[in-house]
C-alpha cells in the first residue's frame, strides 16, 4: 500500500518544485517620458498669482459657492457612484482569482429512497437473483476536498490580472473624481461667465436706449431725420437679439451644474441667481515633468494597469501547453442502513492525482495565446497614446491659461479708451459736432471689447482648470 502512493508522492514534490515559475513575461514599465519640464511651464511659473492647494486646487479660486458646489458634486455625482460600483466588482474578482490558488472543500450528503424496476435488462437479471427486494435506500456523507496545483503559474498570472484591473478600478475612481471637480469648475465658471456677458449685453442696451431717446426727441423737433432714428432703433434691436442667446447658454449651463450634482435640474440654481465676478485663476505648483505625470494622472495609472493585465493575460494564456496537476479526496460514510451510518464499517476514503492536458488542442491554445498578446499590443500602443495626449492636454492648458490672461489685459486697456471715446461721441453728437454714425460705431466697439473680455476672463480661468485636471489635480498614486 505504501509503495503506491510513491508515484504520487513524487508528482507533488516535482509540482512543490515547480510552483515558484510562472511561464509568461513578467511585467516591465513602458519607458517614461525623458522631459524634464513642459514647454509651457516657465510663462506658467511666471504668473502673478497665489498658487491653489495641491489637495483642492478649486479652493485657489477664493469662491465659497465654487467650494460649495464641488463638494456637493463629489458627495452626489452618479458617474463616481459607478466608478466605486467597479471597484466592489473588481474586490470580487480579485478575491475569486485567489481564492482559486487555494485548495477548496465541501461537505455532500444525500439519503436515497429507491423502487426499481423488473421490466428493464438489468432488473430482470437481479428479479431472478434470490433474495432480490425491489425496495432499497442509501445513506451517504462526505467530505470532499481538491486542490489543482498551480504548477506552471497560470491561475498565479490570472490572479496578478485580478489585481491589476482592481488597481485599474481604484485610480479609475481618483480620475472620476478629478473628472467631477473638474467639470463642476468648469460649468461655474461658464456660468458666471455667461451672467458678466449678459449684464455687458443689457447695459448696453440700456445706453443705446437712452440714445435711441435723444434721436427721437430730436426727430420730433425736426433736428433728426428719419434715417438717423431708424438706424438707432436697428442697432438696439440687433443689441437686444443677443441677449437670448446668451440666456439660452447660461440656461443650459445651469441645468448641467444639478445633473453634476446628481439631482434634478433647477435643484440648485438659487444659489447661482446672484451675480458675482467672475473668479481669477489661482497659480500652479509642482507642475513637474512629462514624466511626472505616470503618477499624477489617475487615467495613466488605469491605462498601464491595464496594460499590466494585459500582460499577465499572456502567461496565463501560455500555460494551456503544460497539463494542469489535481488532488483531490473524500472521507465519508455510507451505508443502506441509517442505523448503521455511523459504524466504522460505513467509513469511506478516496484519495486522486488526477492530470489534465490539452495536448491535441495546441491549434487553439495557439490562437489564444495570439489573441493575448495581440490585447497587449494594444493595450501597450493605448498606453502610449494616453500618455502623449496627457503631455498635449498640459502644453494646451498652459498656453491657454497664458495667452487668454494677456488678451483681458489688453482688453482692459481698451476698454477704457473705447468707454472714452464712447462718451466724447455722444458729446460731440449732441453738439452738432459729428454724426450719429460715429456713436453707433463707438458704441458697436464698446460692446464688442467688454464682450471679449469677459470671454477672455472666462478661458483664462477654464485654462487654468484644464491646466489641474491635465496635471492630475494633485492625486498620487502610492
Amino acid at each position: 500500500m505504501r509503495t503506491s502512493f510513491l508515484p504520487a508522492l513524487s508528482a507533488v514534490a516535482t509540482a512543490a518544485l515547480l510552483a515558484g515559475c510562472a511561464v509568461g513575461p513578467d511585467y516591465v514599465a513602458p519607458p517614461a517620458p525623458s522631459a524634464d519640464a513642459f514647454m509651457g511651464q516657465p510663462a506658467v511659473a511666471a504668473r502673478a498669482a497665489a498658487p491653489a492647494p495641491a489637495d483642492a486646487w478649486w479652493r485657489g479660486f477664493n469662491d465659497p459657492v465654487l467650494d460649495r458646489l464641488v463638494d456637493r458634486a463629489l458627495a452626489q455625482n452618479l458617474d463616481l457612484a459607478q466608478a466605486a460600483a467597479r471597484v466592489t466588482q473588481a474586490r470580487a474578482g480579485l478575491g475569486a482569482a485567489t481564492a482559486a490558488l487555494l485548495p477548496s472543500a465541501s461537505i455532500q450528503a444525500q439519503g436515497v429512497a429507491n423502487h426499481a424496476s423488473t421490466q428493464t435488462p438489468t432488473g430482470r437479471l437481479l428479479a431472478a437473483t434470490p433474495g432480490f427486494d425491489r425496495d432499497g435506500s442509501l445513506y451517504e456523507g462526505n467530505l470532499v476536498a481538491g486542490w489543482e496545483l498551480d504548477v506552471f503559474g497560470g491561475t498565479r498570472r490570472d490572479r496578478e490580472a485580478a489585481l491589476a484591473r482592481y488597481d485599474a478600478a481604484k485610480a479609475g475612481v481618483a480620475a472620476a473624481r478629478l473628472a467631477v471637480a473638474a467639470q463642476t469648475a468648469d460649468t461655474y465658471i461658464l456660468v458666471r461667465g455667461l451672467q458678466e456677458r449678459l449684464a455687458v449685453a443689457r447695459g448696453q442696451v440700456e445706453t443705446q436706449a437712452r440714445l435711441v431717446d435723444t434721436v427721437r426727441l430730436q426727430y420730433d423737433h425736426g433736428a433728426a431725420a428719419d434715417l438717423q432714428l431708424q438706424q438707432a432703433q436697428g442697432a438696439l434691436a440687433q443689441t437686444r437679439a443677443g441677449i437670448p442667446v446668451l440666456e439660452e447658454g447660461l440656461e443650459a449651463a445651469l441645468n448641467a451644474m444639478d445633473v453634476i450634482q446628481g439631482a434634478q435640474p433647477g435643484t440648485y440654481r438659487a444659489e447661482l441667481v446672484t451675480t458675482t465676478a467672475i473668479p481669477v485663476a489661482p497659480g500652479l505648483t509642482e507642475a513637474g515633468g512629462p514624466a511626472g505625470l505616470l503618477r499624477r494622472r489617475p487615467d495613466l495609472v488605469v491605462a498601464e494597469q491595464r496594460l499590466r493585465a494585459s500582460n499577465a493575460e499572456v502567461g496565463s494564456a501560455l500555460s494551456q501547453y503544460f497539463p494542469k496537476v489535481s488532488l483531490s479526496g473524500l472521507v465519508g460514510t455510507a451505508t443502506t442502513s441509517s442505523a448503521t451510518l455511523f459504524e466504522g464499517s460505513a467509513t469511506q476514503a478516496q484519495g486522486v492525482l488526477g492530470l489534465r492536458w490539452r495536448l491535441f488542442d495546441f491549434g487553439r491554445v495557439g490562437a489564444e495565446v495570439k489573441a493575448a498578446r495581440g490585447r497587449k499590443a494594444e493595450a501597450l500602443a493605448a498606453y502610449q497614446q494616453a500618455v502623449l495626449r496627457a503631455s498635449e492636454d498640459v502644453e494646451n492648458a498652459f498656453v491657454s491659461l497664458v495667452k487668454r490672461e494677456v488678451q483681458a489685459r489688453a482688453l482692459s486697456g481698451g476698454e477704457a479708451s473705447l468707454a472714452k471715446a464712447r462718451t466724447a461721441s455722444q458729446v460731440a453728437y449732441e453738439a452738432g459736432a459729428v454724426s450719429l454714425v460715429e456713436v453707433l460705431d463707438a458704441d458697436a466697439r464698446l460692446l464688442a471689447v467688454r464682450d471679449a473680455r469677459a470671454q477672455a476672463r472666462t478661458e483664462a480661468a477654464r485654462a487654468a482648470i484644464r491646466s489641474f485636471q491635465a496635471l492630475g489635480g494633485g492625486w498620487s498614486a502610492s
